[in-house]
């Protein structure tokens, strides 16, 4: 059998990527469904190719690369999907602070949604999972120079879409005190 050369952790290691890969691919999609049969698919190709993963280290950029790939596989199958789903939002500031959560989540994913394709990816690599730019570009498999202006473009859009959802900073405190 061949599974006896692999190590256990390997397997951890890939469930352990799942929910990591699942909020990648939700946000460059936007549905729920699509982005569970993306994960799925992206899972089966690493198990079927995993002898090709030359470090460890690597696993997480691998995983994207991968993932990125079906991604791009879809699209080149069909029209990509312009309805939004809903990702719960989770607080512990009751029902107020979970509907406020909720609508800033919904106008951030909808303002993220509306970047064309390239940018939402270059975005979402680096500023939700935290990839280096070096490591979007191997991802993507484009230079790296691409990866910073097509961040550039996608954060000044979002800057300009998002600023108006700052809270406005608090009024001073007016202090009351007893008076005889």
């Amino acid at each position: 059998m061949i599974d006896i050369c692999f190590p256990p952790s390997l397997k951890k290691q890939l469930k352990g990527q799942r929910n990591n890969l699942y909020r990648l691919a939700i946000s460059w999609c936007g549905d729920r469904m699509l982005a569970d049969d993306l994960v799925q698919d992206c899972m089966v190709k690493a198990w079927q190719k995993r002898q090709q993963l030359k470090d460890r280290e690597k696993l997480n950029a691998w995983l994207c690369r991968i993932l990125h790939n079906c991604w791009m596989e879809y699209l080149r199958r069909s029209k990509p999907m312009v309805e939004l789903t809903e990702v719960p939002a989770e607080s512990d500031s009751g029902p107020d602070g979970l509907l406020e959560q909720q609508q800033l989540a919904d106008r951030v994913r909808q303002a993220v949604a509306r970047l064309p394709i390239g940018q939402r990816e270059v975005v979402t690599l680096v500023d939700l999972e935290e990839f280096r730019y070096a490591e979007v570009a191997e991802i993507l498999e484009i230079p790296i120079g691409t990866v910073m202006s097509r961040l550039n473009r996608a954060r000044k859009v979002l800057r300009t879409e998002l600023l108006h959802l700052q809270a406005p900073a608090a009024p001073a405190e007016t202090v009351l005190r007893r008076v005889k």
